[in-house]
């Protein structure tokens, strides 16, 4: 996100870069607005589009950067994308007139750019933007977005969740406690098919045929670009007096890892992977470091730190890159909470986000070990759990509870390899506001 970068020097950038790729990211797509000062930071590393002034200024800013020798080629062409734009006319009667006369095929940039961009239209109406789209940018497909409130509660109503919530109604103690289990055990897996699925980026995919005729007219040896995304969390807290949008999607059951895991198994079909975001600390995606300028985000996203992900972004994208998972060179465990329980209250005016009630109240864990291991998850001296777990990676979890920390520790031959104990996390049991944001912590072996 370029408008959040406003303070940002040379410096700031290289930083970035180093550390980026390290964690084996190939390169920044900068998400830029119209503010004046953008454009400047772009040289160091929303825009109107309703007349044709927009496009030319527009062009403009393409053609500036696409020289540039570090600029992402795709089939010899610059890669260009889109947050959205599916409605831009740039003053033409329709929206694919506009992008194809004023954009892609205006003698300005006519055969210079790959243009991949990401329109929120139905998938099987791509064919309408054949003259336009060498590809998708399926930016939603990196969370279940469909898993609503309203999503869980037909789960519920289904007959096999239906029918162990009926036995509350006669049963003795310790069968409601297994009638409940019972039903959450239902959910939570039907949700789990859910997670990560590849079903989205199938659907692209199939109707990314619609533009293979008019793109090997362009380019006989091209096939349509599918860009997926993957994203590790989702949560925006704004009011109606500044962005009017305080909703989450649901990134609980390991979401990050199970994503990364299907588009590594269908890596054939996906062409480019997009992480949202390294610094958008408004939606919380971030997993880069907290710096530049907050969009009035620090509410909920000062002291929740997520560069702990970013080894397990480099282990992942190396699999995707190379269609092997690496080898597992040292011990490292990685824990991320929310900060207070689903369900508890706060004096906040901007009231709990929409589909709040989708989180649960568990540390969520995963290990790398190098060899079979003993894992221990702990949020206090009451509640712990002993995981056997063998060599590789291994996703885990435990339930939280307010007041409680998080915890874990590696064992091998009865030594501690690795021990992580953030001493500044506590899950709150009354938060001043409501924080659905990750706290992400991390540790390795030496």
């Amino acid at each position: 996100m370029v408008g959040n970068t406003y303070p940002y020097t040379l410096e700031d950038w290289s930083d970035d870069i180093i550390l980026a790729h390290g964690s084996g990211i190939d390169g920044f797509a900068l998400n830029m607005g119209r503010d004046e000062w953008q454009p400047d930071r772009v040289s160091d590393v929303s825009m109107p589009c309703e007349t044709s002034a927009d496009a030319q200024t527009l062009r403009n800013l393409v053609l500036k950067f696409i020289p540039h020798p570090n600029y992402m080629q795709v089939n010899c062409q610059s890669l260009v994308s889109t947050f959205a734009g599916e409605s831009c006319t740039f003053g033409r009667e329709s929206a694919s007139d506009g992008w194809n006369s004023e954009f892609v095929g205006h003698p300005d940039l006519q055969g210079k750019i790959r243009f991949v961009p990401s329109f929120f239209i139905d998938p099987s109406t791509f064919g309408s933007f054949s003259s336009v789209m060498d590809g998708d940018f399926n930016w939603n497909s990196g969370w279940p977005i469909q898993v609503t409130t309203d999503f869980v509660r037909k789960l519920v109503s289904n007959t096999p969740v239906k029918n162990a919530l009926s036995l509350l109604a006669t049963a003795s103690s310790n069968k409601i406690v297994s009638a409940v289990d019972l039903s959450l055990s239902l959910v939570q897996n039907a949700l789990g098919q859910i997670i990560g699925s590849p079903e989205s980026d199938v659907r692209h995919v199939q109707n990314l045929a619609a533009l293979s005729g008019s793109i090997s007219s362009r380019d006989a040896m091209s096939k349509p670009t599918y860009m997926a995304a993957v994203s590790p969390w989702f949560f925006t807290h704004y009011g109606a007096d500044l962005y009017n949008k305080n909703f989450i999607y649901y990134s609980d059951q390991h979401l990050y890892s199970k994503r990364w895991e299907s588009l590594i198994a269908n890596r054939d079909q996906v062409d480019i992977v997009q992480i949202l975001t390294w610094n958008d600390y408004g939606e919380s995606h971030y997993i880069g470091p907290i710096k530049g300028a907050q969009p009035n985000s620090q509410a909920w996203v000062d002291g929740m730190d997520h560069t702990g992900w970013l080894d397990l972004t480099c282990y992942y994208a190396t699999a995707f890159k190379t269609g092997s998972f690496p080898s597992i060179e040292k011990d490292e465990i990685f824990m991320w909470s929310r900060t207070h329980p689903t369900h508890a209250t706060a004096p906040d005016p901007v009231g709990q986000p929409t589909n709040f009630e989708l989180f649960e109240d568990v540390v969520w864990a995963v290990v790398m070990v190098t060899a079979p291991s003993t894992v221990v998850l702990s949020t206090s001296s009451q509640n712990s759990k002993i995981f056997h777990v063998p060599a590789g990676l291994t996703k885990l979890s435990i339930p939280i509870s307010a007041g409680d920390g998080m915890k874990g520790i590696i064992l091998r031959d009865g030594i501690t390899t690795v021990a992580l104990d953030p001493s500044n996390f506590t899950f709150e049991k009354n938060p001043e506001v409501y924080n659905f944001n990750a706290f992400v912590a991390s540790a390795s072996a030496d």
